[in-house]
């Protein structure tokens, strides 16, 4: 979904070896100039419906262009090696960008993306919340469209929490107390939460790092900050490692296999932080345990504070390539508009990035039924509230090797080395963004 956040490998060394490499084909490319005008190549991740989205801009331009969408590869990586490949090699074919959110400075520092300026930038920036704004943003310069954002929350069993007698915990904290209540009563217990060694297991670290007030990275994205916040981020995740409340296959499990664990017959959980597409999956492959699925806010770190949490989404940029920029422009206007990104959020549950949709109720038709946001997001008021104050995971041109070094010392998290990775972490992390030497 808008953002299930796939494995991150060596950015710097795969830049350097990719950059002169022969193209990958990414799917039969429509000849420009078409009898339907001008060809627009969209490259994203796959979307269910988002090919609908695509035929509605189709026919809204008449024949000035015709959007073709070219699916990448469903997990992160893959999605950036191909654009990457293209790109480094100058490729004019490529005309439109479905980045992810942690991409926009590096593709702005390559110049392989363009700024949106006047009439593009006032529609694109319209109604925006902020914190997926700033997803799009780079050195005070817009340099892409925000499409759809992502927050996480915390989802448990409400039927299970009232047997124990607990309260729906509002800290890590209070969420393993509350596990190991239920543990000890034999009742499914277990907090479920994707801690692979990929990109998603740093959407938790992240939160949990922003939950305390802290920083990996300054907010110009050029130094190691690594404050108290951040050491207290490690500290949370290695506690829930290591509470005897997680899954044993917490250390392989990424957003689908948590979402599974959850839904599956005879599932110990009953916790579980994911993405908000979770409450319609499990509507549909398990009605009985669904009528007991509740969420609440994505758990903090300090008693009486509110949690922060790590935002994802998509964004789309037009390339510096391209030989279609104006219409390019254009296309990514209609395809990310307030009309497509509600079409998008009840169809395939992406949240949408501008604020005025979550408070629009009129329905739409999906697949020949009628929608509210209501009936598609119930949750949809605690997803805003996150959304209104969240955090951003590091704006760097770097991040790719920020990822890298994170990813290495944080898997597995009941492994995490305290207090000695706090050093290692500053040195490589001062590397990382130097992109000095080989990385883990």
């Amino acid at each position: 979904m808008g953002e299930r956040f796939p494995g991150r490998k060596h950015g710097q060394r795969r830049l350097i070896a990719i950059a002169g490499a022969v193209l990958v084909a990414a799917g039969a490319l429509t000849a420009c100039g078409s009898d339907s005008g001008t060809t627009i190549n969209l490259y994203l991740a796959p979307e269910e419906s988002f090919q609908k989205v695509v035929d509605k801009c189709n026919a809204q331009a008449g024949n000035r262009y015709n959007i073709v969408f070219h699916k990448l590869p469903r997990d992160a990586d893959g999605q950036r090696e191909q654009m990457v490949r293209r790109l480094a090699a100058g490729d004019t074919e490529v005309d439109l960008l479905g980045l992810d959110v942690t991409s926009v400075p590096e593709f702005a520092e390559a110049k392989w993306i363009v700024e949106w300026t006047g009439a593009n930038k006032q529609q694109a920036s319209e109604g925006v919340l902020p914190g997926p704004q700033a997803t799009a943003t780079w050195n005070g310069k817009l340099y892409a469209a925000t499409k759809n954002t992502n927050v996480q929350l915390l989802w448990y069993d409400a039927a299970l929490l009232k047997q124990a007698n607990v309260a729906v915990p509002t800290t890590f904290d209070e969420m393993i107390a509350a596990a190991q209540k239920l543990k000890s009563m034999n009742l499914p217990y277990q907090v479920l939460l994707h801690g692979a060694q990929y990109e998603g297991m740093l959407v938790h670290y992240n939160s949990a790092v922003a939950s305390a007030n802290g920083k990996v990275i300054s907010d110009d994205g050029k130094s190691v900050v690594m404050d108290a916040g951040a050491v207290k981020g490690l500290e949370v995740l290695k506690k829930l490692a290591t509470a005897g409340v997680t899954s044993p296959s917490l250390d392989n499990a990424k957003e689908e296999n948590v979402q599974k664990g959850f839904e599956a017959a005879g599932s110990q959980a009953a916790f579980e932080l994911n993405w908000p597409y979770v409450y319609a999956s499990i509507q549909k492959n398990n009605p009985e345990r669904a009528k007991n699925f509740q969420y609440a806010r994505y758990p903090g770190v300090n008693p009486g504070q509110p949690s922060r949490t790590a935002i994802g989404g998509f964004n789309l940029a037009v390339s510096a390539h391209s030989k279609h920029q104006a219409e390019a422009f254009d296309a990514a206007l209609c395809l990310r508009s307030k009309e497509s990104q509600k079409y998008s959020a009840l169809a395939d549950a992406f949240a949408p990035t501008i604020e005025s949709i979550y408070t629009d109720e009129s329905p739409m038709d999906i697949g020949g039924k009628t929608k509210t946001m209501r009936e598609a997001y119930p949750m949809k008021e605690k997803l805003l509230e996150e959304l209104k104050d969240p955090a951003v995971r590091p704006l760097t041109p770097a991040y790719q090797n920020v990822s890298t070094v994170l990813q290495t010392h944080l898997a597995p998290f009941s492994d995490i080395d305290l207090p000695g990775v706090v050093e290692k972490l500053r040195k490589e992390l001062a590397d990382a963004l130097q992109s000095k030497g080989v990385l883990p």
